[in-house]
């Protein structure tokens, strides 16, 4: 895989997605096309791990930086969040 398209995906998916879309250079998969679609309008972090399984592997860095991303993104981590949460509840 394109170390550009690890890199960038792992904070801007939905937009690296767009952009190898636009240039034809996606990589090599065996996902069917409508699922391509399906995901990358969805959920973008998910197609990028199938990606990235299939072509490296689960246990590569990438993968594991891009699964704990995922997590991150999809259940709201961060201190920020929990800091917007507590302060939305006090008023």
């Amino acid at each position: 895989m394109d170390f550009y398209f690890l890199l960038f995906s792992l904070f801007f998916p939905r937009i690296v997605l767009v952009v190898y879309l636009l240039w034809n250079m996606y990589p090599a998969n065996s996902v069917p096309q409508w699922a391509d679609i399906l995901l990358g309008v969805c959920s973008p972090r998910v197609l990028i791990l199938i990606y990235i399984y299939q072509a490296m592997g689960y246990e590569n860095i990438w993968f594991a930086a891009h699964l704990i991303a995922a997590i991150l993104a999809y259940t709201g981590g961060g201190r920020e969040t929990f800091r917007r949460r507590r302060r939305a509840a006090d008023v």
